[in-house]
């Protein structure tokens, strides 16, 4: 059966008594469904755990000839505990990979559902634009959590098998337990997941500009990739602040003991005005789109 079939048919079911919670949450559960048995969905996640591998093996050789040199200042540890792989492999996906794969599954969210023609079967459903917007970000942001997940749970894996575990020594110096290490990685995979749901809310505000599922993807990738560049250049320092990339890196501040918090904070409550912003505006365009597909 079509997902078109499937949506009608089940559409037809709940007319007469409309939309209730239990609903809303199996509509949000088929679409979690949907999003991870995409070929494509699981390619990306294959791609992002592929990433630990390939760094852990490239710091790995790198040490053997001489010791790591350059990059963030956690990289220099990775030998001496597997566990700052998983803070490393982060902070090399964390600028491009996390943010195409990210922006390919928001970018199709609506346009991909327009250009199949599945679009006006979907509303069909007593929902109503706005519940489906919200179970389609929703989606996203699940798929964005899975993703961070995907590569810390690699390289933690890749780095016990490389470099071993044992107690953490953080960048201030302390050395904790190795059980405190893990939660501190859980949290720093958390923040990472979290500092991408202003590129979500873009990518999906974007998805409701086009019925073009590839033009929505690439157009919310080349976003992302320009104002990652604008972020290099010295001269644009005054706004470099407001671009959501700025503060990405912040979750290095959590290998610190006590916790430097402020550009953590920072930017956890930019990515808040980013998705407040572009998911008003998604919503300000999907509300009001013909939907002729």
């Amino acid at each position: 059966m079509s997902r078109a079939e499937t949506v009608v048919g089940a559409a037809e079911v709940r007319v007469s008594r409309g939309p209730s919670p239990l609903w809303t949450l199996g509509l949000l559960r088929n679409e979690i469904g949907m999003t991870f048995r995409r070929r494509r969905t699981l390619v990306l996640l294959a791609v992002l755990a592929l990433v630990p591998v390939l760094v852990g093996i490239a710091i790995r050789v790198q040490t053997e000839d001489g010791g790591a040199r350059g990059g963030p200042a956690f990289i220099s540890l990775v030998t001496n505990n597997g566990l700052f792989l998983v803070f490393t492999s982060l902070a090399a996906t964390l600028p491009v990979f996390l943010p195409m794969a990210l922006g390919v599954v928001a970018g199709d969210a609506i346009a991909g559902e327009a250009g199949a023609g599945t679009l006006r079967y979907l509303l069909v459903a007593p929902a109503g634009r706005t519940r489906l917007l919200l179970v389609k970000y929703a989606s996203t942001l699940v798929f964005c959590l899975v993703a961070t997940l995907v590569v810390a749970t690699s390289a933690l894996a890749v780095g016990a098998l490389l470099f071993g575990l044992g107690e953490v020594t953080l960048l201030s110096g302390t050395t904790v337990p190795l059980a405190e290490g893990l939660l501190r990685a859980l949290a720093v995979a958390g923040v990472v997941a979290l500092s991408l749901i202003g590129v979500a809310a873009l990518g999906l505000f974007v998805s409701t500009l086009t019925g073009s599922g590839i033009a929505a993807m690439a157009m919310t990738v080349g976003v992302v990739i320009t104002l990652q560049i604008l972020n290099t250049i010295p001269q644009l320092h005054a706004v470099q602040p407001y671009l959501f990339p700025h503060y990405w890196l912040s979750f290095a501040d959590l290998l610190r003991d006590p916790v430097y918090w402020d550009d953590i904070r920072r930017n956890l409550g930019l990515q808040a005005v980013y998705a407040l912003v572009f998911g008003s505006a998604a919503w300000a365009r999907f509300t009001t789109r013909d939907i002729t597909a």
